[in-house]
C-alpha cells in the first residue's frame, strides 16, 4: 500500500498519526527495533540513512548517525536489511541530497523501491530543486515528501503542500532536532497553516518527546514525528521491548485523547 494511502486511511477513520524514527545500522539489533515499533501502533517508520554530516540534526541523531557509520553501516546494507520485512507498516527512509544524488536519484529510489520502502525525506532539498528527485521518486513509486517550517511563506507553503506526496513534514520551529522541555509554540500555527493549503495528513515533528507533547502536537496536525526521543533510548542501551513500551505509552495517550468527550 501507498504511504499516502495508508496515512489518509487511517487518518480518515479517526486516528492520530504515529511515526518513529530510527537510524538504520545503529545497533546490531535495530531491524528488532522497528518491529517492536510497529507491534506498539506505529503508522509509519523514519528510517535515517546515515550521512557523515547531518548538519540539520542535532546532538542525539548526530551520536546516533555517528555510531551506525562506525558499525560500518551503508545505504546498501540497511536496505538490505529491511528488504523483506513483513510488518505492514510503511517504512519511509530519511538522508541528506548528497547520497541520492552519489548514484543518481533514478537509481537511489529504484532501491528504495526494491527494498520495500515507500517514502523519501530529504530535509536539505530546497523546493526549487526538487523537481529531479521527485521524478524519480514518483517513477520508482515512492512518495517524496516536503517539509515546511514556521519561516515558510504562505504562497511557499502552499507549493510545498500541492507537491509534496505521502504527508507534510511540519517543522515545528526553527532549528535542529532534539528533545525539548515543550513543544513550540509554532507547531499549533504551521500545522493549522498547511491544513488550510490541503486535504494531505500533516505530521509535527521535532522536538516530540513526550506523550503529552504528542498529544498538544497532534491537535491541530494528523500526528507526530518522535525521533531524537526514540533515539536518546537506544543510545543509552534500551532493549526493543524497552522502546516499544514507551512508544506504545504514545499510542496510548493519543487514542485516548481522541476518545475524550
Amino acid at each position: 500500500m501507498r504511504l499516502e494511502t495508508r496515512l489518509r486511511s487511517r487518518r480518515d477513520a479517526g486516528r492520530k498519526l504515529l511515526m518513529p524514527y530510527l537510524t538504520g545500522g545503529v545497533t546490531a539489533t535495530w531491524v528488532d527495533h522497528l518491529s517492536a515499533f510497529a507491534d506498539a501502533g506505529a503508522d509509519a517508520i523514519e528510517v535515517g540513512l546515515p550521512f557523515s554530516d547531518p548538519t540539520l540534526d542535532g546532538a542525539t541523531i548526530q551520536e546516533a548517525t555517528h555510531a551506525a557509520l562506525a558499525r560500518g553501516a551503508t545505504v546498501r546494507g540497511i536496505l538490505g536489511d529491511i528488504a523483506g520485512l513483513t510488518d505492514d507498516v510503511p517504512l519511509v527512509a530519511s538522508t541528506y541530497y548528497n547520497l541520492v544524488v552519489r548514484d543518481g536519484p533514478e537509481r537511489f529510489c529504484a532501491a528504495l523501491h526494491d527494498a520495500g520502502v515507500s517514502g523519501l525525506i530529504v530535509p536539505d532539498l530546497p523546493l526549487d530543486e526538487a523537481g529531479e528527485v521527485a521524478d524519480a521518486a514518483a517513477s520508482a513509486g515512492v512518495d517524496l515528501v516536503l517539509l515546511a517550517s514556521p519561516a515558510t511563506p504562505q504562497p511557499r507553503l502552499a507549493e510545498i503542500a500541492r507537491r509534496s506526496r505521502g504527508f507534510v513534514y511540519a517543522v515545528s520551529l526553527m532549528g535542529t532536532t532534539g528533545e525539548r522541555a515543550a513543544v513550540a509554540d509554532s507547531a499549533a500555527t504551521l500545522a493549522s497553516r498547511i491544513k488550510r493549503s490541503t486535504d494531505r495528513p500533516v505530521l509535527v515533528g521535532f522536538g516530540i518527546s513526550t506523550p503529552q507533547h504528542a498529544v498538544e502536537a497532534a491537535r491541530s496536525a494528523d500526528g507526530v514525528i518522535v525521533g531524537a526521543a526514540i533515539m536518546r533510548r537506544v543510545l543509552d542501551g534500551a532493549t526493543p521491548d524497552d522502546v516499544g513500551t514507551d512508544l506504545a505509552k504514545m499510542r496510548r495517550a493519543l487514542d485516548q485523547e481522541r476518545d475524550q468527550p
